[in-house]
């Protein structure tokens, strides 16, 4: 499956010399018509139980389109990383190159190994998605919101632009959260939900997160002005930004949450509304080409 936008193109230019080094492997290989993510979705969903494994080229969007079709379904699944955020391929130790993540996901194919990881369900009243990386609320799915909504300008420029619009309206908002059933109000800047460590290509928001440990990391960053936000979060590429005293990480199995005028995005992909129980599922997904542990 290609994500044919990923990358800015980076993924649709790699998808012809991946595809031959599959097939110079051995593989037979099947490139479905998947023009957004709905598509994506129904033709992971539709293939899953029909072939040996499903390789996703592109970046965070693509695999978070091709879990939907295979959690809890035993096919595994390859990360070739050509996106412009990869954390799903940077947290499993994925090679950072497609040509070699396509090596080591048919390798690992030939030879029937996999690696389980754990992956997370979202669901609320009328819905439910899956993901795999780290689902945020508050600071940071205002600024996706508001990417989302704009039309100008483009590329990089429109993150910058909606970052400085975010910056402007802070404030620190009230988020219900249910941690394995226990209830406590915050004041927050942001709160993310982490089965593995990292998000917006690259920042390490949940540090210590492990997406085999059967838990997730809940990192809760409480009230900050817009200067201890634009100082702290060049922190986050370390994972330092935990030793902050605005900066609470707590551990969970399941994680309600609530708040009004907010929304959740995860794998970089909007998820649903809230009110929203995010539930860990050890196991739910095999992958193909990780780093072995």
């Amino acid at each position: 499956m290609v994500g044919a936008a990923a990358g800015r193109g980076r993924a649709r230019v790699a998808a012809d010399a991946v595809t031959a080094r599959l097939t110079a492997a051995g593989l037979q290989v099947q490139r479905p018509h998947t023009p957004d993510r709905g598509a994506a979705e129904r033709a992971v969903a539709e293939v899953a139980p029909d072939v040996d494994a499903v390789l996703a080229l592109g970046g965070d969007g693509v695999a978070h389109a091709a879990v939907q079709g295979l959690a809890g379904r035993g096919t595994p699944l390859g990360v070739l990383p050509a996106g412009t955020g990869n954390d799903l391929a940077l947290a499993l130790g994925v090679p950072p190159d497609p040509l070699a993540a396509a090596d080591a996901a048919a390798a690992d194919l030939l030879a029937g190994r996999t690696r389980p990881v754990d992956l997370v369900r979202s669901s609320w009243d009328g819905g439910e998605r899956w993901w795999a990386t780290v689902l945020c609320c508050g600071f940071d799915s205002a600024v996706s919101d508001r990417v989302n909504r704009l039309r100008w300008p483009r590329g990089r420029r429109r993150y910058d632009l909606a970052i400085a619009v975010e910056l402007a309206r802070l404030r620190p908002r009230r988020v219900r959260l249910t941690l394995d059933g226990v209830v406590a109000d915050h004041d927050v800047t942001l709160v993310a939900v982490g089965n593995t460590g990292f998000y917006g290509g690259g920042l390490r928001i949940c540090p210590d997160a492990d997406p085999a440990d059967g838990w997730l990391d809940v990192t809760v960053v409480g009230p900050v002005t817009r200067r201890e936000l634009v100082r702290t979060r060049p922190r986050l590429a370390a994972g330092t930004h935990t030793t902050h005293p605005a900066v609470q990480v707590l551990r969970a199995r399941e994680v309600g949450l609530d708040a009004e005028d907010l929304t959740t995005w995860a794998d970089g992909e909007p998820v649903g509304p809230l009110p929203q129980r995010c539930t860990l599922v050890p196991a739910a997904l095999a992958v193909l080409g990780a780093g072995r542990r």
